[in-house]
């Protein structure tokens, strides 16, 4: 992850205009201009950590927003060796120590949680999914249902958990989803469209709903086929289908009470919505005093 990329430069200014971190009215007022202070970022439970490259980076496009422009760093960022993106953390883990301008800490504080929370989350758990299915050497994937303008750090949180990445957007290669089939005509027609439109390098794959659809898209040249909201049985039925050079693979309505079902049926690609959509924050805390 480039933590300096312009891309994620403009989301953190955008975030901190959000949330007028320049006009915190409390802060302004409590806290004198030069008072200095330490914050201990800690996490408050167990969690996979992802995102710790924020942190420094909030602080710098903070000062680079004030006017004048600071002659030097606002806040120093600290973290020990074994603390890392996609390092499990234990309850009350220290994650990074923090030392300086108070006024900057504060301003900063809830802009650097949401983000840590949020994609600590993912992590977590994409993390869980990972361990679930560990045992069968099945990838998990994520998915294109990310925050809008968050996909980028998103995904990156996926694979701090363990996971990978499916497709970063619409124009990394061709999945015909069942909108593309009902539209062009049905599976044959919409693989022969799609092979006739394609560039040769393009991955192509196809989303089916049943054995029925199975047998078309197989037909029709399919070597990777993505099972839609079926049911482990069916799965397993596909996959016995199938010649052994296709790639099969399942999502919608995946759990972590349900993936072993499709473990055991076979399946060994998941392409998960809720790692990004549905995943619980993580729940991180400061710990302050003056310096």
């Amino acid at each position: 992850m480039d933590w300096n990329s312009r891309r994620l430069t403009a989301l953190i200014e955008a975030a901190l205009r959000e949330d007028h971190a320049l006009a915190d009215r409390t802060t302004l007022a409590t806290i004198g201009e030069r008072e200095e202070a330490q914050a201990e970022l800690f996490s408050r439970h167990g969690c996979v950590l992802a995102g710790l490259g924020l942190v420094a980076r909030i602080y710098d496009v903070f000062a680079s927003l004030q006017m004048p422009a600071p002659s030097g760093p606002l806040v120093f960022v600290g973290s020990q060796a074994e603390v890392f993106d996609g390092v499990r953390l234990r309850p009350g883990q220290t994650v990074a120590v923090l030392r300086g301008r108070a006024r900057a800490l504060l301003a900063c504080e809830r802009v650097l949680l949401n983000f840590l929370q949020h994609l600590s989350g993912i992590a977590t758990l994409t993390r869980q999914f990972v361990d679930a299915v560990r045992a069968s050497g099945a990838a998990i994937l994520d998915t294109r249902k990310t925050t809008p303008g968050l996909r980028q750090l998103e995904k990156y949180a996926v694979v701090c958990g363990g996971g990978q990445t499916h497709r970063a957007d619409l124009s990394d290669g061709i999945l015909i989803k069942r909108s593309h089939v009902a539209l062009a005509g049905g599976v044959a027609a919409a693989l022969e469209r799609a092979r006739t439109h394609r560039r040769p390098e393009q991955p192509l794959a196809i989303e089916i709903v049943s054995l029925a659809e199975m047998q078309q898209a197989l037909a029709g040249g399919a070597v990777h086929v993505m099972l839609d909201h079926v049911s482990p049985e069916l799965a397993r039925s596909a996959i016995e289908l199938a010649p052994p050079a296709v790639m099969i693979e399942v999502g919608g309505g995946l759990s972590l009470e349900n993936i072993g079902a499709y473990v055991n049926a076979g399946v060994r690609r998941f392409s998960i919505g809720a790692l990004t959509q549905s995943a619980p924050a993580a729940d991180f805390g400061l710990r302050w005093r003056p310096l």
